[in-house]
């Protein structure tokens, strides 16, 4: 039997989300509910769901903000706000705080329910998108690991994993330095650019049984992995 997917619903009218809930549940959901914000945030942090389903308008904490905090500590879980705001300017709020859909109440529980599932499978196709081979390496991205000839995994820092991570996607290519050190520093100072060779380093050495990979440094321009 395929395991349940846990969905948190942070809905601040108890009647539709008890609706909401029940029918979720119709449909082999785990619903996890919350009245507010803070709430919410809780019980993110407890039951680890893998779906989020924010109202916007929320006491204590509104699911612009709420959203905004968890993608500080996920950056992958879909979120989908149900409001009852419908102008443009909400709209680009919403995404751009991290949330993948919007649903304007009132809304059916069949549209919520494709949303849900198309997000989900988005989500799978990404991840799988993001086991990469470099050479006989297996880079698993989500996890940050890396293994050689399927030896035990080693395990990367989130800094180590986003920057291979950028160099595979370009490989044998240049990766700018300086769109890199902003993106994954904040900055592209010298002493960011310090901290990113010796990162470069690291990885040079992770990935040195295979000796048919090289991470090149093109002079002024930034660096290249070869494979």
């Amino acid at each position: 039997m395929a395991e349940k997917i846990r969905i948190l619903l942070a809905e601040d009218e108890p009647a539709l989300a008890q609706i909401v809930k029940e029918s979720l549940e119709t449909r082999n959901f785990v619903v996890f509910l919350a009245a507010d914000g803070n709430e919410a945030l809780r019980r993110y942090q407890e039951k680890t769901p893998e779906v989020l389903v924010l109202d916007v308008m929320m006491p204590k904490k509104d699911g612009f903000t709420l959203a905004k905090e968890i993608r500080q500590l996920d950056k992958n879980i879909p979120i989908i706000f149900l409001t009852a705001k419908s102008q443009t300017v909400d709209v680009l709020e919403g995404f751009s705080v991290g949330g993948n859909d919007y649903l304007k109440k009132p809304f059916s529980m069949e549209e919520l329910i494709v949303r849900i599932q198309n997000l989900l499978n988005r989500n799978k196709l990404q991840q799988e998108s993001e086991i990469l081979k470099i050479g006989q390496y297996i880079f698993d991205f989500p996890k940050q690991t890396l293994s050689y000839n399927n030896e035990q995994n080693e395990f990367l820092t989130h800094r180590e994993a986003h920057l291979l991570f950028h160099l595979c996607k370009n490989k044998n290519q240049i990766l700018d330095r300086s769109i890199i050190l902003k993106k994954l520093w904040g900055d592209d100072d010298f002493f960011s650019a310090r901290s990113m060779d010796v990162f470069i380093s690291k990885l040079r050495k992770k990935l040195s049984k295979d000796k048919n990979i090289q991470i090149v440094n093109v002079r002024g321009y930034g660096y290249k992995i070869i494979i």
